[in-house]
This record gives structure tokens, C-alpha cells and sequence, in this order.
């Protein structure tokens, strides 16, 4: 898969203790890779990072990436051929009670990220991933261009916004020679061991493990739901071919920035989302109650139109809605009798069974 990229490449992960860090750290893993990653900590409890016991299978690197001698440090002593830039404040809401932080994470930290890849010659390919929620949300009814404004009107949409202007100064003034670089954006992915805080999939997940009702405060608000493996699979396709120079279409990549989702059948709203994990988790309950919104604003519509993604690299989604809701409630569902060799190995089944359902799909990274 990926043609064969990874195979005992040096590659280094930003934020790999997070929700996407763990899932890529475990498929980069099993494509043979030499894994390192650089986080400021574990950032919830439990974690999947944690539950994988991955501390144990990489080179775990604790640091910040606001500490821009400390990024600098750690890809010197690693030597990494590729990177991928993950580490973030990643949600909307926190952003609202210390924005800046989310700030100095999100911009500040790709700018000291982008600085230390520029400073580190080992280093030939690397992914940018920054948000959906990077776009001047209009909430309109098509799905966003890479070529559409950047904007956001909370803290942490505008530092991700702010990621991708960095990034591209950065391109334009040093990027020309040297590492390739790509950024990407994707958003409302779901899949087992996320646990992060006002997120529909870890709060269900939290509230039926206690045995009370999950509390839905946005049922109305759409979202194109995709796993967690999907837009992973873009992002290690985008790194591959970043390897090889251009795309296997001809088509340039390098300081190119790329969605990754599902298509627009696959959208639906948060209500509908727990509905369906109600299925996989019996006996357990709803409350659906918008009031516990707070007021603090989040998009009601955003979606993406990946078409560059499908023209620039021949990468689409290929799982169907049902398929994601599957996955996701049974991680989650394990979890409760499995230790971390079990949990492990669990995870990276899942990571073969989406893989298999890809090829029967023909999904061009598994050729």
C-alpha cells in the first residue's frame, strides 16, 4: 500500500498522543515504519494512545510545539524523512475559554514546525494537517474549494486559517528547494478512542459506559461524517507521492493544499449520527436538548468538495456511513474487556478490514 513508502522510512508525528496521532502512529506501524512523535502530553484520560500502549512501539518524544528550540531538538536527534504535523488545539468550543493558547498552538506551532523542518536536511516530504473549519464558513449548501477564502469567526477556526497562510508564505520564500510540503484538511472524523471533550461520539460513549442517557446539544447540525482511517489514508497518500515527486497523474502537489471527505451523500445531521450508535450500543438513551449549546457559536453546515483530492491524486472516501457507525461503536465496545496488546492488535484488525473494504473499491493506495 502507499506504494510501499513507508516500508523502514523514518517518519515523525506531531500531536501522535491524539485522536488521528494514535490511528496513524498504529498504521504507520504496521507499514513497517520507524515511528517517532512529539506531544506535550496525553490529553485526555483514558486515551487510545494510552489504551494501544504505543509509548511502548515508538520513539515517544515529550515536548511542546510552542517550544520552537524544542521542535528544532527533537527532528535533529530523529532524523526523520517525513513528517506530519498534527499537533493542535483542536476544538471549537475550548477555544472560546483561552484563545490564546489555541493561537499560539495552532499558529505559532506550524510556523515553529515549518522552521524546523526547513533546518533539518534528513527530511524529503511533509503533510500540514490543519481543518475543514479553516474556510470562511458562509454555511452554504456546496462544499468548500481549496481555492475559497480562508476565514473563521471563533478562535480556533481563525488559527487554523492562519495555519494555512503560514504555511504558504513558508512554501513561497523557502519551500522551493529542499522538503516537499503539502498542506490538508478534513474535519468531524469519528472512529474508537477519541475521548476528547464535547465530541457526539466520546460523550455517547462516555454517558452509556456510566449507564445514563447521552446528551446530543446540536441534533440539527449537519456534518459529513467520515472514519477516522479515511481522511489517514489521504493524508499517507498525499506524504507518498510527495516522496515521488508528483502525483502518479502528473499533477503537481508540492505547496498544494487538499480536502479530504466523504462525499455529500454521506452527510448527516448529529441526531442521526447518535441515532445509528444507538443501534450498535442496546439499551441505551438520547437526550436530545439544543439549549446546551451555551450560545457559543458553531457551524450548523460545512462540508467539503474533495474533487482536487480525486483529480490531483485519484484518493476518495470509499466506507459507507453504516460501515463508519460499525467501526466506531465496536472499538469503543472492546475496549471494556480487551488489555493493550489485545487493544493493539484489535485496532490495527480494524486497520486491515478498512484496508480490504478499500480494495474491494479499488481505492488507488492500495495497489
Amino acid at each position: 500500500m502507499f506504494l510501499n513508502q513507508y516500508r523502514n522510512r523514518r517518519v515523525l508525528l506531531t500531536g501522535h498522543t491524539g485522536f488521528k496521532g494514535f490511528w496513524l502512529c498504529a498504521w504507520l506501524l504496521e507499514l513497517g515504519a520507524e515511528v517517532a512523535g512529539y506531544s506535550l502530553d496525553i490529553p485526555t484520560d483514558p486515551s487510545g494512545f494510552a489504551a494501544l500502549d504505543l509509548q511502548k512501539r515508538i520513539t515517544h518524544i515529550t515536548g511542546d510545539v510552542r517550544d520552537r528550540k524544542a521542535v528544532a531538538s527533537a527532528m535533529e536527534r530523529f532524523r526523520p524523512e517525513i513528517v506530519f504535523h498534527m499537533a493542535a488545539q483542536a476544538l471549537v468550543r475550548p477555544s472560546y475559554e483561552d484563545p490564546v493558547q489555541t493561537f499560539e498552538t495552532n499558529a505559532m506551532g506550524t510556523l515553529n514546525v515549518l522552521e524546523a523542518v526547513r533546518q533539518t536536511p534528513s527530511i524529503r516530504s511533509l503533510v500540514l494537517i490543519t481543518s475543514d473549519k479553516c474556510y470562511r464558513n458562509d454555511e452554504w449548501v456546496f462544499g468548500y474549494r481549496e481555492t475559497d477564502h480562508l476565514g473563521g469567526k471563533d478562535p480556533y477556526s481563525a488559527s487554523k486559517a492562519c495555519a494555512e497562510i503560514i504555511a504558504h508564505a513558508y512554501f513561497s520564500s523557502f519551500f522551493q528547494t529542499g522538503a516537499r510540503m503539502a498542506t490538508a484538511r478534513a474535519g468531524n472524523v469519528i472512529g474508537g478512542g477519541d475521548w476528547a471533550t464535547d465530541r457526539i461520539v466520546p460523550d455517547c460513549a462516555r454517558a452509556w459506559m456510566a449507564g445514563t442517557p447521552a446528551l446530543i446539544r446540536s441534533p440539527a447540525a449537519t456534518r459529513p461524517w467520515q472514519h477516522v482511517l479515511e481522511p489517514l489514508s489521504g493524508y499517507l497518500w498525499l506524504g507518498a507521492n510527495l516522496l515521488e515527486g508528483e502525483s502518479r497523474r502528473g499533477m503537481p502537489l508540492h505547496g498544494e493544499s487538499f480536502n479530504f471527505g466523504p462525499p455529500a451523500e454521506v452527510n448527516a445531521t448529529v441526531g442521526e449520527l447518535a441515532e445509528a450508535l444507538v443501534h450498535h450500543w442496546p439499551g441505551f438513551s438520547l437526550c436530545m436538548d439544543p439549549a446546551a449549546a451555551d450560545g457559543k457559536k458553531e457551524a450548523t453546515l460545512l462540508k467539503l468538495c474533495c474533487d482536487k483530492a480525486l483529480a490531483h491524486l485519484d484518493w476518495k472516501a470509499t466506507l459507507p456511513f453504516a460501515d463508519t457507525v460499525r467501526f466506531t461503536a465496536e472499538w469503543y465496545r472492546f475496549l471494556r474487556q480487551a488489555g493493550p496488546d489485545d487493544m493493539y492488535a484489535f485496532t490495527a484488525a480494524q486497520i486491515g478490514d478498512y484496508a480490504a473494504k478499500a480494495r474491494e473499491r479499488s481505492a488507488i493506495w492500495t495497489e
